[in-house]
């Protein structure tokens, strides 16, 4: 059993309480996950090229505030 298995077998068995409590630290966690990667994507520049992008479509005149 792989510890992926032996956690969802683990999940299984918890009360709807208990599932809705571990939703709620899962979904936290994983938004912390994302946060982190995002950041670090920005800081090592590898998004650059959306932000030059959006400036050119902006530049471009194809963008519109609505």
């Amino acid at each position: 059993m792989t510890t992926v298995q032996a956690i969802e077998a683990a999940v299984e068995q918890l009360a709807p309480e208990q599932r809705a409590e571990f939703r709620a630290w899962f979904e936290a966690f994983d938004a912390h996950e994302w946060d982190m990667q995002m950041e670090q994507d920005l800081q090592s520049g590898r998004l650059d090229w959306l932000a030059e992008e959006a400036l050119g479509d902006l530049a471009a005149g194809r963008c519109t505030d609505r």
